[in-house]
């Protein structure tokens, strides 16, 4: 096999920039916590064939502009990666378009006598919020998401009907513990005004729906309250294209207290940890546009 070696596809930026924002213009403060990588695509090649580095825009460059973006304030991890995709795309000719992501950590103010405190904060343990943008020329590409958010529903799942051979031994059930750790991501349609836009109340309500979508129905299996969740999303957002998940079953077995002369009437069980059912799937509208290049770099989704 022979042919000339080129090179492909290419990206570089500076990932993972802690960063935290707090807000102090009154005497009760705001904090804002969120973990921001820079990514950006166009002309490289020579940087990476000969070595001349003219058009890369120093890693370090890409930290201090998001350290300094913050400074004006984020309001969303939305909104503040739009807002660093388009300076680097309308401040570098060469730079077409990129790829901004950020996770976002929620933190709850410390309660003192029964009431919020001014600036002392706790971190709450919820989901890791995430956002993704992409730039590709004109086309803007924004994906929301979340990460870990932890759910169990204690009674009203099932699974039934599965073919069996003769290496199965999983009994069927009627009635068992469904737990997972929902990882979402929903893109939005490209003709969405990303400066308009109210991001914070839409993550707010889409995580709503996904909490009542998991609890609302008896589960068949996890995949079917997987589609139940989404399904909601697309009804209630006609904004979103899709929304794409990945799932693992985490699973509660039932211990034999036998041994110990105890009956166990479904209530105590082994929480296990591994291995665990993986399930993953896109719940989108039929006449959506696809965007692959939106996904590209997004590791763990179908």
């Amino acid at each position: 096999m022979s042919g000339k070696i080129v090179l492909g596809s290419n990206q570089y930026g500076k990932a993972e920039v802690r960063l935290v924002k707090i807000t102090r213009d009154t005497k009760r403060h705001e904090i804002e916590d969120l973990n921001v990588t820079s990514q950006l695509r166009g002309d490289f090649a020579a940087a990476h064939l000969e070595g001349n580095n003219a058009h890369v825009v120093a890693t370090d460059t890409q930290k201090n502009t998001i350290y300094a973006f913050a400074r004006e304030g984020i309001g969303s991890p939305e909104a503040f990666l739009a807002r660093l995709g388009e300076h680097f795309t309308s401040s570098f000719d060469w730079v077409s378009g990129g790829r901004w992501e950020a996770e976002s950590y929620s933190w709850d103010r410390i309660q003192v006598a029964g009431k919020d405190h001014h600036h002392s904060f706790v971190r709450n343990g919820r989901e890791v919020r995430t956002a993704v943008l992409v730039r590709e020329g004109a086309a803007v590409h924004v994906i929301s998401g979340l990460r870990d958010l932890t759910v169990l529903k204690s009674t009203q799942s099932g699974f039934t009907g599965y073919p069996k051979d003769k290496y199965t031994t999983l009994p069927e059930t009627t009635d068992r513990i469904l737990a997972t750790d929902v990882t979402a991501r929903w893109r939005f349609n490209p003709a969405l005004d990303v400066r308009a836009f109210d991001f914070n109340r839409n993550y707010d309500d889409v995580r709503r729906l996904l909490l009542e979508g998991f609890a609302e129905k008896y589960s068949h299996a996890l995949q079917q309250t997987l589609f139940d969740m989404g399904t909601k999303v697309l009804e209630a957002h006609s904004e979103i294209d899709e929304i794409r998940f990945s799932m693992p079953n985490k699973h509660h077995f039932l211990v034999d207290l036998a041994p110990f002369g105890l009956d166990n009437p479904n209530e105590v069980f082994f929480a296990a940890d591994r291995p665990y059912g993986l399930i993953e799937a896109t719940v989108l509208r039929e006449d959506a546009v696809p965007a692959d290049p939106a996904w590209t770099g997004i590791a763990g989704f179908c």
